[in-house]
């Protein structure tokens, strides 16, 4: 464990002034006897295009930060500028969380553990024979393993762009041989009928953001069958949820992978163990707030 009492962390994203994840990190880090910051490093506020992003990992060593959570968009690009990754980034090809240690950086993805942890948390009894998920990105690679690691069976893949579905689709079919994984192509017809057949249907593109809202697909889509599970957490309650919840549907809210992910990134961080109940007290509080 280590022996580090301060700790100096940042956030890496655009639209990002309405996160709640550095207040989550400062609160447990201050339970746990830590002197621990938290910054945000927002891209919009900055008038930074993504490609801004190799200078801005080069002042955060330069600033003496400890690490950095990176989230949308450049979950993917960040790879590049890395020295090592960790199993499950290497895995995913995605990577939301960077440890800055010895001059060197090492990548990491919670984001399918915090997906995993609050899906057994809020559906744990959801069927997952036919699942199907709206997003290929970073966020989408991420928890569609976890849904694979959670026991999916069939998993339909749609994206806006269709080879970037199929890609991930061949990965994780790759990675998980005795599961049906396929892409459905891009988000019309075809997905229609996917979700008349489907137990599930897992959310994971920006779509819904406060700065994106809306709904990712036509409302008449949905049926009472099917549990949703959402991993935007600003708002908590999307247009999506919202829709599924009025026709009768279960649904997961993102703020559970959003606590969960941050659990996971602040063990990595700090070699402490933070408490996750406690942490989702906290979540809660800040949006009572």
């Amino acid at each position: 464990m280590t022996t580090q009492t301060s700790f100096l962390i940042g956030l890496i994203g655009s639209g990002i002034g309405g996160s709640l994840t550095p207040a989550m990190h400062e609160e447990e880090g201050r339970r746990l006897g830590l002197n621990y910051v938290y910054r945000r490093i927002d891209l919009q506020a900055l008038r930074l295009e993504p490609q801004a992003l190799p200078e801005l990992l080069v002042a955060a060593e330069r600033l003496g930060f400890d690490g950095l959570n990176i989230t949308y968009p450049c979950k993917q690009s960040v790879i590049a500028l890395l020295d090592e990754l960790d199993d499950d980034a290497r895995a995913l090809g995605a990577v939301n969380t960077v440890v800055l240690k010895n001059g060197r950086r090492t990548g990491h993805n919670t984001d399918w553990s915090g997906f995993a942890r609050a899906f057994q948390r809020g559906l744990p009894d959801a069927p997952l024979e036919r699942v199907v998920q709206l997003g290929a990105g970073g966020a989408g690679a991420a928890v569609a393993h976890a849904a694979l690691t959670l026991g999916a069976r069939a998993l339909t893949l749609f994206d806006a762009d269709e080879s970037r579905a199929a890609q991930l689709a061949a990965e994780l079919s790759a990675r998980f041989p005795e599961r049906s994984v396929t892409s459905g192509g891009d988000l019309k017809a075809p997905l229609k009928n996917a979700l008349r057949e489907a137990n599930g249907l897992i959310h994971a593109t920006p779509t819904g953001m406060a700065k994106l809202p809306g709904l990712p697909l036509p409302a008449d889509y949905l049926h009472p069958d099917l549990w949703v599970a959402e991993i935007v957490y600003f708002p908590l309650e999307t247009e999506l949820l919202k829709t599924a919840k009025a026709i009768g549907c279960r649904t997961l809210a993102g703020g559970g992978m959003a606590v969960c992910q941050a659990v996971d990134a602040l063990r990595i961080f700090t070699g402490r163990e933070p408490d996750a109940e406690r942490m989702f007290a906290h979540f809660q509080t800040l949006l009572n707030r």
